[in-house]
């Protein structure tokens, strides 16, 4: 168990500061309110008129938001891979293989779908 106390420490204090930041802020921050901070925020482009209900986002964000999970994952998976590559041997070899060209696969259907262009 002791070997899991720095994780857990780790995550106490993340947990706490998040917490703490998320409660705090109301009363700390400054309360003036203008028509530019009530705006929607789109990256410093003045922002388009939406219908009363809301409206529809186009498409690329969500699929740039689930590109953006894929490969997050990807170095999620990767790192420990590397930490423990002498341990796992061949095995683990072939198994990163088979997984990084899965990732490459998908990547390729993307790019070729020009779900990378903002055009």
């Amino acid at each position: 168990m002791e070997l899991y106390a720095p994780i857990l420490v780790l995550a106490v204090l993340a947990a706490g500061f998040a917490i703490f930041s998320v409660t705090i802020a109301p009363f700390t921050g400054p309360k003036r309110w203008n028509r530019a901070k009530l705006d929607a925020y789109e990256c410093g482009i003045e922002p388009t008129p939406q219908p009363v209900g809301g409206g529809r986002f186009p498409l690329k964000y969500m699929i740039t938001a689930m590109l953006f999970i894929v490969f997050d994952i990807e170095i999620i998976f990767l790192y420990p891979w590397a930490v423990a590559f002498d341990q796992l041997g061949i095995f683990g070899l072939v198994e990163m293989l088979l997984f990084i060209v899965t990732v490459l696969v998908a990547y390729a259907y993307v790019w070729r779908r020009k779900g990378l262009d903002w055009d």
